[in-house]
């Protein structure tokens, strides 16, 4: 099934290339997503038409990549985990988890165009790709930390001191009386 490609699809080509695929491909995928278009004499013509305004879209599609490329890039995103012995995550650092973090930061980014090869099962900083746009990809820079280290340790240091010092006035205290009360008996 020859087609006229209407935007860009990832390997197979680019906008306004004559391609030749398989009929279900086509058909189930490509004509309805408004990806391409059957290659005839009179939709070439129509093609040649809208060619302008296509490109105009594109264009803007991939300004916004190449924008929100710089967003992603000045963003880095901490990654909060529970760790075992030896620093082992529970599990791994998804690229769900990724998203979520950068869209509290207020950049949506789909989960799907961030590149993970391995998952993540380890603390450490990470530099992802993010696919944005077929010509634009993204660096994003991730940090997995410990979940809680500083806080698990203040507040385990300060239960630790407050008891010890509380047994110890309590002692200082004893050992005082003791003191008074054994004086005017030998007196």
């Amino acid at each position: 099934m020859k087609l006229i490609l209407r935007a860009d699809v990832d390997n197979l080509g680019r906008l306004g290339d004559i391609v030749n695929v398989k009929p279900g491909y086509g058909r189930n995928y490509l004509l309805p997503q408004g990806l391409a278009m059957p290659a005839t004499e009179g939709n070439q013509k129509q093609f040649d038409l809208e060619l302008n305004k296509l490109k105009a879209q594109a264009d803007a599609l991939r300004t916004d990549a190449e924008l929100m490329a710089e967003k992603i890039a000045s963003a880095p995103v901490e990654i909060r985990v529970r760790v075992g012995e030896g620093d082992k995550l529970y599990g791994s650092v998804t690229t769900a988890m990724i998203a979520d973090a950068l869209l509290e930061q207020g950049i949506d980014v789909d989960k799907r165009k961030i590149l993970l090869d391995d998952p993540i099962r380890s603390l450490g900083e990470y530099t992802l790709e993010v696919k944005l746009h077929p010509d634009v990809r993204g660096e994003l820079n991730v940090a997995v930390l410990r979940h809680g280290a500083a806080i698990v340790e203040e507040s385990v240091t300060d239960e630790v001191e407050q008891p010890v010092e509380e047994a110890t006035q309590d002692v200082v205290e004893d050992s005082d009386a003791g003191a008074d009360e054994s004086a005017p008996e030998e007196a």
